[in-house]
């Protein structure tokens, strides 16, 4: 169904998504390579929200080279976009152009698309077809599946841990279990993110700034803190900066709501039964603010809470060739009654980076679907 060259365009494609990586949020990383009579025309990525989408940006590429792009063919690492929304759509402007062929590597998760994009450019005469790498499409926006088919974003748990599993002394330090490959590694991570999650109790052991620092990026993912009770210390360095948003319960004290909101934090009430925050539904409405993926670097009690109420997709583990001892561990959870009870994950990636190990590994629950 597909040739070689179509899988180089579809891979060039792919590549210039991934361009888009920290820019497109929270629209999904999309590259477009149009290619006519053996000759790449035009080429385009995602571009932040509000500006063009990938298929009108290499469009505009082949004009500006004096190329007519009509029969030529388009390589999209999405289907293209068939709704108005902050941009006109893309499934049109294709249609406009007169290409002859359109391959995707995969339908658009989103409701308002799912398909319609596709349908609309054989309406018009077009060539379609789709499928080209989509494994590798899917997993350069995971996480706007994620938002798109469950309402909730891809949240990756980053934990950086001796051999025996300990995350830092009794005292609280913790700097630095790894080294700075993959403390590096851990920022690209975060950079990635829509979003970075901690706790209060991290607040008050490491008041973090909780910033990409060690890599290069255009902008700084949203920050958030879980803070039932709204103990974080006016002079804590999360409230330098851009406004984060603070999730609390409804048992916290209106004069410290007041103050926090002063300081331009943004706070948001949901709590649960037990009068802590409600933390499924406050995935869910991170899903409707656009985050597409949340990064979590917290202590191990929030690990723990985040564990047990099925939150968490993937964890991002770095293990340094070291031990510690009797000292405290990733997560704080009571142990399942029996083996076969106990939380499965699966190994994605293993990788070495200086003297540690990355493990990148996924819950069973975690599946999204294409």
């Amino acid at each position: 169904m597909f040739s070689q060259t179509d899988f180089t365009h579809m891979e060039r494609a792919l590549a210039l998504a991934s361009k888009g990586m920290y820019t497109t949020t929270p629209n999904p990383r999309v590259g477009c390579v149009l290619v006519k009579n053996g000759e790449v025309i035009g080429m385009g990525f995602t571009q932040p929200a509000g500006q063009d989408h990938a298929e009108v940006q290499a469009l505009k590429d082949a004009r500006s080279r004096g190329k007519d792009p009509r029969g030529a063919t388009a390589y999209v690492s999405l289907e293209p976009c068939s709704h108005f929304g902050r941009t006109p759509p893309c499934a049109h402007a294709l249609i406009d152009a007169r290409v002859e062929k359109v391959i995707a590597a995969m339908e658009d998760p989103n409701p308002s698309v799912s398909g319609r994009g596709l349908t609309m450019l054989r309406d018009a005469g077009i060539d379609v077809r789709c499928g080209l790498l989509a494994n590798e499409a899917h997993e350069l926006n995971i996480g706007f599946v994620s938002r798109m088919t469950r309402r909730r974003p891809w949240v990756r748990m980053k934990v950086a841990a001796t051999l025996d599993g300990r995350t830092g002394l009794p005292t609280g330090e913790s700097q630095w279990i790894t080294g700075e490959d993959a403390r590096a590694d851990g920022h690209a991570w975060r950079a990635r993110a829509c979003a970075i999650l901690t706790g209060i109790g991290t607040v008050r052991e490491d008041d973090p700034q909780l910033t990409v620092r060690a890599v290069d990026t255009p902008r700084q993912p949203q920050r958030i803190l879980i803070d039932s009770r709204l103990d974080v210390p006016m002079h804590a360095r999360i409230l330098d900066g851009a406004p984060p948003w603070i999730f609390h319960s409804a048992d916290a004290d209106p004069e410290r709501i007041d103050a926090l909101r002063d300081k331009g934090a943004e706070l948001v009430e949901l709590s649960n039964e037990h009068g802590k925050v409600d933390l499924p539904a406050m995935l869910t409405a991170l899903a409707d603010r656009g985050i597409n993926e949340l990064h979590v670097e917290a202590g191990h009690k929030l690990n723990g809470s985040l564990l047990r109420e099925g939150c968490v997709d993937e964890l991002l583990v770095y293990l340094a060739p070291s031990l510690l001892g009797s000292a405290p561990g990733m997560f704080d959870f009571a142990p399942p009654d029996t083996l076969d009870a106990r939380p499965h994950l699966k190994f994605h990636r293993i990788d070495r980076l200086g003297d540690d190990l990355r493990i990148l590994a996924r819950f069973a629950h975690a599946n999204v679907t294409r």
